[in-house]
């Protein structure tokens, strides 16, 4: 390992090694079993003789902390268990960051999913196809397939070519591989787009209730989010404020409630955006998981004006690990969006571009959506038929047929019932989420929004009883 260790006395420099050392084993830093660095070479390291190393390691020896193990070396023993207090410096100035970051929520704290988790997000990890990815990362980790090189920021133009084609067949978006800009998942491409398009203060219109890692990035860019109602047919176009300057939209399966934009919104929100000189964001984050009724066409298709941009990501179709998305951009933009990732990270993991590329190609992923749709849609169905069954006097179940979560409202009860039953919920291992957390402003519905992508098909009944039994007397 390399080992540092602070020599600023030009006297007792044995005694320096040996308090250097010392201390990373009292405070965690070196470990029981770890192998510290030959004499000669930790020595030469520090410019000094290798005969003040060897004192210094006679020391720790003599301690109980060091153990010789002839040619194999010298390894450290007794370490404690628990980690000791490390010294820090001194805090000196407090750095101020800007305002906003003292506003915006704290990250969540991944919590480990339990036997009955209908927390929204989560993809069935079991049945990714590991033994296919695992053969097209190796192909990708060969020597002749990777470049020492940078690469283009937009991404890997076989995965852009492979995209391009996907989303036209299964979407009918209109795309070519140089419209199409690789990221890391949908928020990197929301990312990029508030650093190209928005200035501080721009206003940003967002569906309420709506996604709160959207809202909570735009706020970070300096831009003000404006919440605009969610009805049966969507988002309400006619209460956009007229200075917006973007509309985030989730059209193809409303995020949290399910709702499908209807034909005459699409049309009204487009028209809006043409005489406003907005642009629109259409995020069609799991529209690949459909189990009825017609797919209707997506913003970016109906565009005749260049003004939408179509954010995409595999995080539900594949795994969120995997942190793949992509964005597709009018050519007004290409030049400057290409740039912004640039200056951000440059790009996105080559490997697992190309293997996500051959993926698409040999037609793995079109295979992999047959099975995936087959499953989640069994899911689906026991989780609707579930909540119809156990709570059709408490809960109204709000139409949907795509997606991997499903949401219900309280109908009576509200915020009280809402907060009681979640918590309690908790308490019994059933991970459940509740919808005013979707809010921006004051909630104006209550209930629960439930994800299947967690739960098997045969854990989803006991999941809803323990649920039902949690409801108060005379629910």
């Amino acid at each position: 390992m390399d080992l540092h260790v602070d020599l600023t006395e030009r006297r007792d420099l044995a005694g320096q090694v040996y308090r250097g050392l010392r201390a990373r084993v009292l405070d965690g830093r070196l470990r029981d079993g770890e192998q510290v660095p030959p004499s000669r070479e930790l020595a030469r390291r520090l410019g000094i003789s290798r005969n003040t190393v060897s004192l210094a390691y006679e020391w720790l020896m003599a301690e109980g902390l060091l153990v010789s193990r002839g040619r194999a070396g010298s390894f450290i023993q007794n370490a404690p268990r628990e980690r000791g207090a490390r010294a820090r410096p001194s805090p000196g100035v407090k750095l101020r960051p800007r305002a906003v970051w003292s506003e915006l929520p704290a990250p969540p704290v991944p919590v480990p999913q339990t036997q009955y988790d209908f927390r929204v997000g989560y993809p069935d990890a079991s049945l990714f196809p590991f033994d296919a990815w695992r053969r097209l990362m190796a192909r990708q980790w060969r020597a002749s397939a990777l470049s020492p090189a940078y690469a283009d920021p937009a991404g890997h133009p076989e995965l852009r070519e492979a995209v391009a084609r996907h989303v036209g067949v299964s979407r009918g978006v209109s795309a070519e591989a140089s419209d199409v800009l690789i990221t890391h998942g949908a928020q990197q491409a929301l990312d990029l787009v508030g650093r190209v398009l928005l200035e501080p203060g721009d206003r940003v219109a967002m569906e309420e209730p709506g996604y709160p890692p959207a809202r909570a990035l735009f706020q970070s860019l300096g831009a003000s989010v404006v919440p605009v109602p969610v009805d049966a047919e969507g988002l309400d176009v006619s209460r956009l404020p007229d200075d917006t300057r973007a509309v985030y939209v989730t059209p193809s399966h409303q995020f949290p409630l399910g709702i499908v934009m209807s034909p005459a919104r699409r049309k009204a929100l487009l028209d809006w955006a043409r005489r406003r000189d907005a642009v629109v964001i259409e995020d069609d984050y799991d529209s690949e998981f459909r189990f009825g009724g017609r797919p209707l066409e997506t913003l970016h298709g109906l565009d005749r004006s260049g003004r939408v941009l179509y954010v995409g990501s595999f995080s539900k179709v594949l795994l969120p690990a995997l942190r793949l998305g992509f964005l597709v951009a009018p050519p007004s933009l290409q030049r400057e969006l290409r740039l912004a990732k640039q200056v951000t990270d440059w790009h996105s993991q080559l490997p697992a571009q190309g293997a996500l590329a051959r993926f698409i190609d040999t037609g793995a992923l079109a295979r992999h959506l047959r099975k995936t749709r087959r499953e989640y849609e069994q899911r689906h169905t026991r989780l609707s038929e579930g909540l119809a069954r156990h709570f059709a006097d408490t809960l109204e179940l709000l139409p949907s047929v795509a997606g991997l979560h499903l949401c219900a409202t309280f109908t009576r009860g509200g915020a009280r019932l809402e907060k009681e039953l979640t918590a309690k919920a908790h308490a019994a291992g059933v991970g459940v989420e509740s919808l005013s957390r979707y809010f921006m402003g004051a909630p104006t519905r209550h209930g629960w929004v439930l994800g299947y992508g967690g739960v098997t098909v045969e854990r989803i009944e006991e999941g809803l009883r323990r649920l039902r039994t949690r409801l108060p007397a005379g629910r």
